[in-house]
């Protein structure tokens, strides 16, 4: 059986940030809701270095993390990392890249809940376009406008990727690790001029080190073709608000599907109050609609109904407690209301 075959279509996962500070009652309500593709739970109202900018920043050069600030400091001690980085690279040595407890009580509490049933556990990683445009030097130039630190950035993401898949197949064989990019709504604005062919370049890097399903997530409005066109298996977007301009690419759509790509459809709003409006039912009508707009445009329809996952639009640390278990709840009756139509056999 191929690695295609083993595919988690047809799930509910989650984004990744939950607003828990007790990384055992987040991941018990991971486990309750999600427990086909549980993911370990970001929690960065627990502590600041579980801000993703920052968790994923441990061992970076010159990278340091004060006041609530993190920024990249040019020093003597810099070089010396840069150069420990590239040998760490050459050699593959993941374990050299660990994150630390101190940054992820979410990641080791989850390790330590084996998932009884799981098809697949996920992980996620920061992407480099978004660390690098927000983690800047001291002069506040984003870390992504230096040829050298891009270059290394890529490489220490990737490092994370495999060093963090590895730990999660203790828990099972079968990963997804998503690549979390929001910056890449900004890509093409009068803000952000950075090139088509860098973007690609720095998100196969870290592709490279991920050996599982590997996805990539923006919560926002971006050039999908570009991401389409990529090696990533799974496209996870916020299709509560931005279907419709998922739309407008019904060719990289179809070609993205058949290669064996899956849709993860952000179906379930991440505020309080549409969260409070919407249902199992009102959100299959929504995907629904999204699907025969792309099949009228000739994206296969048998395609669009077989390869997909149901997740969260973004992360849900904006919401309370209980916020979060409603946005699970309804993840996982969404999810289970769409296999119900679509998945019988």
């Amino acid at each position: 059986m191929s690695r295609r075959d083993l595919a988690p279509k047809g799930q509910a996962t989650v984004i990744g940030s939950l607003p828990h500070t007790d990384p055992q009652a987040a991941c018990s309500l991971v486990m309750k809701y999600l427990p086909q593709l549980p993911a370990w739970p970001q929690l960065p109202k627990r502590s600041f270095l579980e801000n993703m900018y920052v968790q994923f920043s441990q061992g970076f050069p010159g990278v340091r993390v004060e006041g609530g600030r993190i920024y990249v400091a040019d020093n003597a001690e810099k070089e010396e990392s840069l150069s420990q980085l590239y040998r760490a690279y050459l050699e593959d040595n993941s374990l050299s890249r660990p994150v630390t407890s101190e940054y992820a009580a979410g990641l080791y509490a989850f390790l330590d809940t084996p998932p009884p049933s799981a098809m697949a556990v996920k992980g996620q990683v920061v992407g480099p376009v978004s660390w690098g445009l927000t983690v800047t030097n001291e002069e506040r130039r984003s870390v992504l406008y230096d040829e050298v630190l891009a270059d290394a950035l890529a490489k220490h993401l990737r490092l994370k990727a495999t060093w963090q898949e590895k730990m999660l197949q203790k828990l099972h064989p079968q990963t997804v690790i998503f690549v979390d990019e929001p910056y890449l709504s900004a890509l093409g604005s009068a803000f952000v001029s950075v090139p088509r062919e860098l973007v690609v370049s720095l998100l196969e890097e870290v592709f490279q080190g991920i050996q599982g399903f590997k996805g990539v997530h923006c919560c926002g409005n971006t050039d999908w073709s570009l991401l389409l066109e990529t090696s990533v298996d799974i496209l996870s977007l916020d299709a509560y608000n931005y279907a419709e301009t998922f739309g407008l690419y019904p060719y990289e759509v179809e070609a993205f599907l058949r290669r064996g790509g899956i849709i993860a459809w952000g179906l379930v709003p991440n505020e309080p109050e549409p969260l409070k409006r919407e249902t199992p039912a009102s959100l299959t009508d929504r995907w629904e609609a999204a699907a025969a707009a792309l099949s009228r445009k000739g994206v296969t329809p048998s395609l669009l109904r077989e390869r997909w996952l149901v997740t969260p639009s973004c992360g849900l640390s904006g919401l309370s407690e209980d916020g979060a278990a409603q946005a699970l709840e309804l993840t996982a009756l969404t999810a289970a209301l769409l296999r119900e139509k679509y998945l019988k056999d």
